[in-house]
């Protein structure tokens, strides 16, 4: 894809996942959730300003991460493939389902951490397959590019 950019990958991942929680925040609404639980502090609710950074802060960060290690270590982009998903999961156990929310909104929060994992997956492999964009000192050339650089 020309113009294609770690950038690009990550703006159009992050769009995609905000606009895909918050219609599923928003369903779960309809479904008769109240997103309503018990804090240390007394009642909360999340609201879709709370689904929005939820969403954006982690997937941000990682994506962004990813993206600039990638250059040094390719590798862990196969290593964010495994681990982003586990987390993904994994905070539906640590933080969705001990709160006490309605079952609508139980259910309708766990399907935002799960939309995650495929958005998260697809934009993993676009980071992969784009071009190093620079790398680290003294990473040598091959042969074809140091001729063409020298011509």
């Amino acid at each position: 894809m020309k113009g294609r950019s770690a950038g690009r990958v990550i703006v159009t991942a992050l769009v995609v996942a905000v606009v895909v929680n918050l219609a599923i925040f928003f369903l779960g609404a309809l479904a008769g959730g109240t997103y309503t639980f018990t804090s240390p502090a007394g009642p909360a609710t999340v609201d879709a300003a709370v689904v929005a950074l939820f969403t954006l802060v982690p997937l941000g960060l990682g994506l962004t991460a990813v993206a600039v290690v990638r250059r040094w270590w390719p590798s862990v982009v196969t290593v964010a493939l495994i681990v982003a998903p586990v987390l993904e999961i994994g905070t539906i156990i640590g933080m969705t389902l001990p709160a006490d929310f309605d079952e609508p909104s139980t259910i309708a929060l766990a399907l935002c951490h799960l939309a995650l994992v495929p958005v998260t997956v697809l934009a993993l492999r676009a980071l992969r397959t784009l071009p190093d964009g620079g790398g680290h000192r003294g990473q040598r050339r091959r042969p074809a590019e140091a001729g063409a650089a020298d011509r």
